[in-house]
């Protein structure tokens, strides 16, 4: 699945050896019959359905050899970036506290991001606004949505990316658990597809609109080898303490994503708003989980 790109970085030049102490520094037709069968399919009812909630928090085991050795190399690849600030997060489910994660940014790496992020957990940015994915390796935040998306910020956002992906071994830097980052492409948003379409009494096949790209607002927290964020967030941080929350939300049940069941690829076909519906619910927790208050808890001059 191609992945579409916000905005795209001019190529950046190598990045620091490994073996250099400091971190990387970014650059600045459808027939009648077929369409009657569709139609027909697409009046099935529900398409939404329940997962079973996880007893333990989600901890996603690696699928191959390769992933298990990238997830080893990304643990001292964060571990060697220095902590110029330190942000906390706390999170409640179900409106009853669940405790705090700490966050330890990485400002002399990623100067943009952390910073982007510094910015939204002051204030009112991150607060009383929701976790809107659980998938196995990561959990997501919804981010501020009327953040304005501007051109030259995230294209260095998009280098940063870049850079600390050059850096890292094999590129891995969601290899390992407790990765931060900021979404800078987005990671699931497919090319257009085709749609059958009821105009002047005719059904007429024309490619689906595409969803709005990310804005680079919302963040994600890995819980284990999570590597398609690779190419689509920047890395800023990690958690210090914490951990112990991040798997609470993982183990929050969650809608159950049935992109492959037959009755909701012909509803989305045909353009049957339940299909939008749907989608969107994709992975959304259950549950209410909330970052109740935020901010800052230290910061190097």
């Amino acid at each position: 699945m191609s992945q579409r790109i916000l905005n795209t970085a001019n190529p950046t030049p190598a990045p620091t050896p490994r073996h250099h102490p400091s971190p990387p520094q970014p650059p600045p037709k459808l027939g009648r019959r077929a369409a009657s069968a569709a139609i027909a399919i697409a009046a099935a009812p529900a398409l939404l359905s329940v997962s079973p909630a996880s007893s333990k928090a989600q901890e996603p085991e690696p699928e191959a050899a390769g992933v298990a050795g990238a997830a080893t190399a990304a643990a001292p690849c964060l571990a060697e970036l220095p902590v110029t600030a330190t942000a906390f997060l706390d999170v409640s489910i179900g409106g009853e506290p669940a405790g705090r994660i700490t966050v330890g940014l990485f400002g002399d790496a990623a100067p943009a991001g952390a910073s982007r992020f510094l910015s939204l957990v002051t204030g009112v940015g991150y607060r009383r606004k929701e976790f809107v994915k659980i998938v196995p390796g990561y959990v997501q935040h919804g981010g501020v949505v009327s953040y304005p998306a501007v051109p030259a910020v995230t294209d260095r956002l998009a280098a940063e990316a870049d850079a600390l992906r050059a850096w890292c071994p094999g590129g891995a830097v969601h290899g390992a658990a407790g990765a931060v980052s900021i979404v800078v492409r987005d990671p699931s948003l497919p090319p257009p597809k085709p749609k059958l379409v009821a105009r002047g009494g005719k059904l007429e096949v024309e490619e689906e609109q595409v969803g709005v790209a990310p804005n680079g607002t919302e963040f994600v927290i890995t819980t284990g080898a999570a590597l398609e964020l690779d190419a689509s967030a920047v890395l800023v941080g990690r958690v210090l303490d914490g951990m112990d929350v991040v798997a609470k939300i993982a183990a929050v049940p969650t809608v159950r994503d049935n992109a492959a069941s037959p009755y909701f690829r012909v509803a989305k076909l045909i353009g049957d708003k339940r299909a939008v519906v749907a989608e969107r619910g994709f992975n959304r927790p259950y549950t209410k989980v909330v970052v109740s208050n935020c901010g800052v808890l230290s910061k190097t001059e």
